[in-house]
């Protein structure tokens, strides 16, 4: 541990926030967000005269999701035990008139659209009548009545709506193609449109101001993807709007109020914006004036666009969420995800980069603790999950938990991560254990040729992706660290794959390409599951898994464990019956991040 810091207690660190996820109603009368009520998120009011009023009583589970359906109604998400079957629920902002109104077992619903000029309903999509494919459903949320508006064809996952709360859109996945089909109105049949594959295609995001073109994702003929107009009756491009030259545009962002695209996202080693209007961009500035050493996301605005809710973080701040009004530039504190962190006692988290084996520049971030010379030090590797995902420099709790106590962190985006463009995504296809976890690998050499890290204490820990990476780094460099933690991380890829849910199945085959076909590639899977390699792994191991989880089932942990004590090695195994593909309940997590504390402290000494 570092001398010169205190020891901040865990729950410091993990526990629940005070306060998060704020929203403005559309009339800009009410905001909202969550904050624990009997150690769980629940929904409350904001009071800016008074005490706060809380309108949901979940006591089981957290509210994963919430939205204002109309200005003085809300609709919210949640499962059981972290099964991922989401029911929804509404209640009134005076905490009145609740109903469940859309719940079914093995069903997963959720909102897409709130209907402008209907207060009564909202679009949801659900896979009630197969689990496989998700329908479009209009939904009453005060009675609970609903009509299905669009069958799913097959394949369909993404259906897009229009200025006039109008699906005319939707992205089907067809084996190991894509397809945008579009009809001109909704009396209209679906036309094929837009045609290509799962690794070059165009992704529908929205329309133009005028309702006619189309806003989409690109990556056609390009290795970034790039934002474009596209006209869907002549079938082309009509010009491009943003391209950025080292990474992918993430997202857009499109005025409700008068159908405008404004802006655009992407991630560099943060989220950074690209405006198109220099109303919005005026707007941003003055905020980020106020706000100078903090990344900004816009969490809500009120239909007349002149109230804004946003959220204000770093790699040290947990995030303070701010009101802003557009008319008086007059920026109001409304709450601290987490006040009684103090920024000046977390460790700072810089962006990094390496070079892999085979030349490839492998971009993270490492965190070192706060008052150390960055010289020998004990290290914890934490890949992330996905693995079509990727870090980004924000707070994150465990990270500032182990710096805090004398551990460096690294972080790193291996090949396969996405929004650095199509081939660094693709040079991870069929890699899995190989030069994916090479890229690892090197990191860890990095560290210890840059002699920050300490060859004798380096351990891994990490969820899903990042816990398969752990066990595949215990069973192929085995000399490398000295324990590891897995996080609901399949074991053997063979199984992961038969147990893919129902919904997952149009991907099937994009998925055989990218991790490999458990029919052709029988060698190639044997040889990257580490359940094939447990005579390889000598170092001791914690695995940590939910019994609800429908992405990486127990059956994955509960072999890897069995495999390793069969042969005598010294294995952790916490199983939790109310998780699912990771910790919420905040017990849970607080007793988890308690064992591995005290794991790591045994084995790293």
């Amino acid at each position: 541990m570092n001398t010169k810091t205190r020891r901040i207690p865990i729950q410091d660190f993990l526990k629940l926030p005070e306060e998060t996820s704020f929203q403005i109603s559309p009339n800009g009368m009410y905001i909202s967000c969550l904050k624990p009520y009997k150690s769980r998120l629940n929904i409350f009011i904001k009071n800016p005269n008074g005490e706060d009023l809380r309108i949901t009583d979940c006591e089981d589970r957290n509210i994963a999701n919430y939205v204002f359906a109309n200005d003085s109604r809300i609709v919210y998400s949640k499962d059981n035990g972290g099964d991922e079957n989401y029911r929804l629920f509404a209640i009134d902002v005076d905490g009145k008139n609740l109903k469940e109104v859309a719940g079914f077992d093995g069903v997963n619903a959720s909102v897409i659209n709130e209907l402008k000029d209907d207060n009564d309903h909202v679009l949801i999509c659900m896979n009630k009548r197969t689990r496989q494919f998700f329908d479009i459903y209009k939904l009453n949320i005060y009675t609970g009545d609903m009509e299905m508006v669009l069958e799913n064809p097959g394949g369909v996952n993404d259906w897009i709506v229009d200025h006039k709360s109008e699906i005319r859109v939707c992205l089907k996945r067809d084996g190991l193609d894509t397809k945008i089909l579009y009809r001109e109105t909704i009396n209209d049949d679906f036309k094929l449109i837009l045609e290509g594959n799962f690794k070059e295609n165009a992704l529908p995001i929205g329309f133009s101001e005028d309702n006619k073109n189309l806003i989409i994702l690109s990556n056609f003929g390009r290795d970034m993807y790039g934002l474009y107009e596209y006209d869907p009756i002549n079938e082309k491009n009509i010009k491009l709007i943003y391209e950025n030259p080292e990474f992918d545009v993430k997202s857009v962002i499109i005025s409700k109020k008068n159908n405008r695209l404004i802006g655009c996202d992407y991630a560099s080693y943060k989220m950074l914006y690209k405006f198109f209007d220099d109303t919005t961009e005026n707007v941003y500035n003055k905020i980020k004036e106020k706000l100078t050493d903090d990344s900004i996301i816009f969490c809500g605005i009120d239909r007349e666009e002149n109230k804004i809710v946003l959220e204000a973080y770093s790699d040290k701040n947990p995030g303070v969420y701010y009101l802003y009004d557009v008319e008086k530039d007059k920026l109001t504190k409304i709450a601290e995800v987490k006040p009684w962190i103090n920024k000046e006692e977390m460790a700072q988290v810089k962006p990094i980069k390496y070079t892999s084996r085979d030349g490839l520049t492998i971009q993270g971030y490492l965190t070192i603790p706060k008052g150390i010379e960055t010289k020998n030090l004990p290290v914890i590797i934490i890949p992330h999950g996905g693995p079509w995902s990727r870090d980004l420099w924000c707070f994150r709790g465990d990270i500032q938990l182990w710096a805090n106590r004398g551990y460096a962190v690294l972080q790193m985006d291996f090949r396969g991560s996405i929004g650095y463009g199509r081939k660094f995504k693709e040079a991870g296809f069929k890699q899995w254990g190989k030069t994916m976890q090479d890229d690892i690998t090197d990191g860890v050499n990095w560290l210890i040729k840059e002699g920050i890290a300490d060859p004798n204490k380096v351990s891994i820990y990490g969820k899903s992706y990042g816990g398969y990476a752990t066990l595949a780094g215990l069973a192929f460099t085995p000399d490398l660290y000295v324990c590891g933690v897995d996080v609901v991380g399949p074991s053997n890829i063979f199984t992961l794959l038969e147990a893919f849910p129902p919904s997952w199945e149009p991907m099937r085959k994009a998925m055989y390409e990218m991790m490999g076909d458990p029919e052709v590639d029988i060698e190639l899977l044997r040889e990257a599951s580490p359940l094939f390699h447990v005579d390889n792994i000598i170092k001791p191991l914690f695995v940590i898994q939910g019994a609800k989880d429908p992405r990486v089932p127990q059956s994955e942990a509960d072999q890897i464990v069995e495999a390793l004590r069969a042969k005598g090695l010294e294995v952790k195994y916490m199983l939790k019956e109310n998780e699912g593909h990771g910790f919420t309940n905040e017990e849970n997590i607080l007793e988890m991040f308690s064992e591995v504390e005290k794991f790591l402290e045994e084995h790293i000494k």
